[in-house]
């Protein structure tokens, strides 16, 4: 699949591009050829154990099915509970309770979880050890706004140790930190080296996609990572057989690609096919490495099973009905919650409605979505650099006036340490959540992994003030936790394609909100061929195979769905987001 791989290989891009198919089939490649191999996902919604049908975890994991392979899924959350028993368990005994559990509480924020997992990121780089047992590492990393935000971590925590002399506003989660500056270190060095790292910069054949991978590439050569390689996954085949969806899609791919900037288009490239069947599971993986047609049986439901799908319009119509409210769009990076939630967007402020459209999405793209200025829709987005200064200022306003020089310098030494994004970005979040009592609010949140860490410092805000109050004071106060959980407040729309994994990832999501006391109040399917109209045989085929996909989400997991069929051209700008929207009433 790929020529000449270095010892560590790196597989990154926007969310749903193929990242863990393309790393699961070059490690089962690599395999295959008498290599030993060690897998490792550092992605909070790691699918990698499903793929390989394998029990795997936060431990290193023998791939019994497929002999020299060896996988580990860094879980967040294990890791954080593993860090924070470092930190803690030498002090039990020592100190009183009452210690014991101030140092738990600071542990027990979403900063923590992210420094525990880049702890053990960076412990798989570093360790000469474990790393000379394999010929080669192959990570199959997070969606790309994590990505680039652990592969900066090294780099910001040096920095942050080298010159910080005063205490830290995150102190707990940065215990120990200091004794592994040399791994830090090591682990920049390890990274910038071309002759031992490659990165896989993976992309579908779509301009927001290709424009994704020509920021991703920017930001990574800025760090010092300038071996590159990229992947086209998915590009539509020659042989469209004069079907016009077929032919459409064909198009749109090749104009993808003659669209990608100089400096992307100079990469070296692999180009993969889009199948017919989901790469899910041993069998289909190996053909796929090895480049054979597929041969996968797909099973498929009666042919009126599916019929009168429900259209986004019918949505639209049943949350307009509150005429405000907080509709949030959640889901797995690359399944279409930007397009789903500009077009929902679009089509409220259509009917006049006032409607603020927001991202936390590190990867943004609504403005380039939208195409331009629509009538009653205002845009804005959490941007975290932005945020961060702005909390900054604030914090030296107002507590830094009083202070003396050494003191002032301790506060702003303070604010560098890179936890204070976290606190910066969740309280514009909670401004924002306080603008849906007026209007419309639609938020296109991030990737699921990161949703879900934003929505524990959310948790935790919740609890925390909820334990400082009086009971007066406690019956009137409604935190951004209440309104997330208020189902006439805000309603929760998560977002999936068609296929195996996407929809398992969703239906984990649904439990992981469901955990949190948040209901989903519907579930979007997009980019379904099943809803549209084609005679190709490979879209026939994928068709087919959505229909047990589409059943599921219909019949066990949504209380009430929509199906957006696949577009032939990409839905950018007012009409054709609008066009989404609009069915025959």
């Amino acid at each position: 699949m790929f020529k000449n791989l270095p010892k560590f290989v790196f597989f990154t891009g926007k969310g749903g591009v193929g990242k863990t198919s393309l790393a699961c089939a070059t490690t089962l490649d690599l395999a295959a050829k008498g290599k030993k191999i060690l897998l490792v996902s550092t992605d909070p919604a790691s699918n990698v154990g499903q793929v390989f049908e394998t029990e795997i975890g936060n431990k290193i994991t023998e791939i019994t099915t497929a002999p020299g392979v060896d996988a580990i899924e860094i879980n967040p959350e294990e890791a954080a509970a593993e860090y924070r028993e470092r930190i803690v368990g030498p002090m039990r005994g020592l100190l009183p309770e009452a210690a014991l559990a101030s140092i738990e509480e600071q542990l027990s924020g979403a900063c923590t979880i992210e420094i525990a997992a880049f702890d053990e990121f960076t412990a798989l780089l570093t360790d000469n050890d474990l790393v000379d047992r394999y010929d080669h590492v192959i990570f199959d990393t997070a969606p790309t706004g994590h990505t680039i935000r652990m592969l900066k971590l090294p780099g910001a925590w040096s920095g942050f140790l080298e010159d910080g002399k005063g205490d830290a506003s995150c102190l707990g989660p940065l215990a120990g930190l200091e004794k592994q500056r040399d791994k830090y270190a090591a682990a920049v060095e390890r990274l910038s080296d071309a002759g031992a790292t490659r990165l896989v910069l993976v992309a579908r054949p779509r301009h927001s996609a290709l424009a994704e991978v020509a920021r991703t590439s920017i930001e990574l050569a800025d760090i010092g990572i300038r071996n590159q390689h990229l992947a086209i996954n998915g590009m539509m085949p020659q042989d469209t057989g004069g079907d016009p969806l077929a032919s459409a899609l064909l198009t749109r791919d090749l104009d993808a690609l003659a669209a990608m900037t100089a400096d992307v288009a100079a990469l070296p490239r692999s180009v993969f096919a889009l199948r017919s069947e989901n790469l899910v599971g041993l069998a289909a993986l190996k053909r796929f490495a090895a480049g054979a047609d597929d041969t996968g049986q797909i099973i498929a439901i009666g042919g009126d099973d599916l019929a009168d799908l429900p259209p986004l319009g019918l949505l639209v119509d049943d949350l307009e009905k509150a005429g405000k409210g907080l509709i949030m769009f959640m889901g797995k990076g690359g399944v279409g919650k930007t397009t789903m939630a500009a077009a929902v967007a679009t089509e409220l402020a259509a009917r006049g409605h006032d409607v603020l459209l927001t991202t936390t999405d590190p990867a943004a793209h609504i403005n380039e979505t939208l195409a331009g200025d629509n009538a009653g829709l205002t845009v804005s987005r959490i941007d975290p650099a932005v945020e961060t200064a702005l909390y900054q200022a604030e914090v030296m306003a107002s507590k830094g006036k009083d202070l003396d020089a050494q003191a002032r310098a301790m506060l702003e030494e303070d604010l560098r340490s890179p936890c204070t994004e976290e606190i910066a970005v969740f309280q514009a979040f909670s401004r924002i959540i306080r603008e849906s009592s007026r209007k419309f609010v639609i938020m296109d949140t991030a990737p699921t992994g990161h949703t879900l860490l934003l929505l524990d410092a959310t948790g935790s805000y919740h609890k925390d003030v909820l334990r400082h109050q009086d009971t007066a004071s406690s019956a009137r106060l409604v935190t951004p936790m209440m309104r997330l959980q208020d189902p006439q407040q805000t309603k929760i729309v998560i977002v999936t394609l068609p296929e195996t994994t996407p929809v398992l990832e969703a239906e984990h999501l649904q439990n992981d909100l469901r955990r949190a006391g948040i209901e989903p109040w519907a579930w979007i399917i997009n980019s379904s061929i099943a809803a549209a109209e084609t005679g190709q045989p490979l879209l026939r085929k994928r068709a087919l195979s959505e229909h047990e996909q589409i059943a599921k989400v219909r019949d066990i997991l949504a209380q009430r769905f929509a199906v957006v069929p696949i577009q032939a051209q990409e839905p950018v700008g007012t009409a054709k987001l609008l066009a989404l929207c609009r069915y025959a009433r």
